[in-house]
């Protein structure tokens, strides 16, 4: 079984961002929407996934998050809007 890690962005009812990390992207976003996942996604629902990466390894995957949520919201939506071309540079820590 391949090992698969995800980072992702879901857009929220009330217009916000969230983004995380998860192994299993399907159960993630049912829970989100249950009302099970995230503090800050309870009183949000429903939630719609935006963006996605693949990573190989957990870290990687956490490092995008990371790089992500340091980005002012501006960023976040063009690299949201690219998405079939995007990707995060490890070496670099950066969307390209």
């Amino acid at each position: 079984m391949e090992n698969v890690h995800y980072f992702y962005v879901l857009k929220c009812n009330d217009g916000t961002l969230y983004a995380g990390y998860t192994n299993c992207l399907e159960k993630r976003l049912r829970m989100h929407n249950e009302g099970k996942g995230a503090k800050y996604t309870r009183g949000r629902t429903p939630v719609t996934l935006v963006f996605q990466l693949e990573f190989t390894t957990k870290e990687a995957a956490m490092r995008a998050e990371f790089a992500f949520k340091q980005l002012p919201r501006r960023k976040k939506e063009a690299i949201i809007a690219k998405k079939e071309c995007i990707t995060f540079d490890l070496a670099a820590k950066e969307f390209c």
